[in-house]
């Protein structure tokens, strides 16, 4: 690669100014005052991210207990199968967050990769936490397996997993780009046809404690898509040279190809699922890659899926379009604090 690989950002350097005169590769003393930075309706966003505190071993999940035993078999692996594929998303995208941070120069991205970071970490403890609340440890361990054994999930995350890795051993302001482009695939689009299942179930009223787990991160996710997508139009505009066409070209072919790959994992985990229509599903993952490509400024891939053709998901996930809700649909899922009196002496 002819780019010069970029420097880690100093931590403290009290000659330069306080507002960093560059997101990555730029100059900036270290030192944060959410008043004088580039972005500063970023301080709002790290203010939503900091709203959604919740903690995973809060929610009840005895009724999840009772209920897994009596789903299908084919809905016990599907369970299975989706919480591993989840781990092994929210595990990386934990270290990617961080390392991202250690080359931005601004000191306010630095401080929303941390708590971005810090909740995909809550979100790979509480994959950890439903399945210990379901199954045995045996299954637990098999579920967390998949993400290195399982051929279908391995071709799905190959791509991402490649990027990442690469970013890691040449951090170029390329790979930067390119990584931020998949953080964007991973938070906007990668999760979202696990998350439609969990919530199929909640309609019928099965495993709620989980479906509401997941409703609290796909709302963190929601605003972390948000952030990266605004970084990436940011880092674009400050690096001109690499806003062209032959770079645009591998923005579309990367979601293309990722869209290709979760809908052929979808089929493959959900085909035995009853009242999963596969085509309603690869339309909605369809939606969700036109989304997230308006959100970071271009164009859209399937002109068929501009609207989101499940619509019913909007129920279970706070502001799930960013738009207006129904009274109903606005109201936010609460969950139920497991104590010693709701929760663990029915176990």
């Amino acid at each position: 690669m002819s780019e010069l690989f970029l420097e880690k950002a100093k931590t403290l350097e009290p000659l330069n100014p306080n507002k960093s005169t560059s997101l990555f590769n730029g100059k900036s003393s270290g030192i944060l005052n959410w008043n004088d930075i580039a972005y500063p309706h970023w301080y709002k966003m790290y203010k939503r991210l900091l709203g959604n505190y919740w903690q995973a071993d809060e929610i009840n999940m005895a009724e999840d207990l009772r209920q897994f035993k009596s789903l299908t078999l084919a809905e016990q692996d599907a369970y299975l199968k989706i919480i591993g594929l989840l781990s092994t998303l929210d595990a990386p995208q934990t270290r990617t967050a961080l390392i991202l941070s250690l080359y931005a120069t601004d000191p306010s991205v630095q401080s929303i990769m941390a708590v971005i970071a810090q909740q995909e970490a809550v979100h790979n403890e509480s994959y950890s936490y439903v399945l210990s609340s379901v199954v045995s440890l045996d299954k637990q361990n098999e579920a967390f397996q998949l993400g290195r054994k399982d051929p279908v999930l391995l071709k799905r995350n190959e791509a991402i997993a490649g990027q990442y890795n690469a970013f890691v051993e040449e951090p170029s302001m390329e790979n930067i780009l390119k990584t931020i482009v998949y953080s964007a695939l991973l938070e906007g689009m990668f999760f979202y046809s696990g998350f439609a299942y969990f919530y199929h179930l909640a309609r019928q009223n099965k495993m709620v404690g989980t479906s509401t787990m997941i409703s609290y991160i796909n709302r963190d996710e929601l605003e972390h898509g948000r952030f990266i997508t605004e970084l990436f139009r940011a880092v674009l505009n400050e690096n001109p040279e690499w806003n062209t066409r032959e770079f645009s070209e591998w923005v579309y072919s990367s979601f293309r190809q990722s869209v290709e790959h979760e809908i052929e994992w979808s089929a493959y985990v959900l085909a035995d699922i009853h009242g999963i229509d596969l085509d309603e599903l690869a339309g909605y993952i369809k939606y969700r890659a036109n989304k997230m490509l308006r959100m970071m400024g271009l164009s859209e891939i399937y002109p068929d899926y501009t609207e989101n053709p499940m619509k019913w998901i909007r129920a279970y996930a706070d502001n799930f379009d960013g738009t207006k809700t129904d009274f109903f649909e606005q109201k936010s899922r609460q969950y139920t604090k497991t104590s010693d009196l709701n929760g663990f002496d029915d176990l």
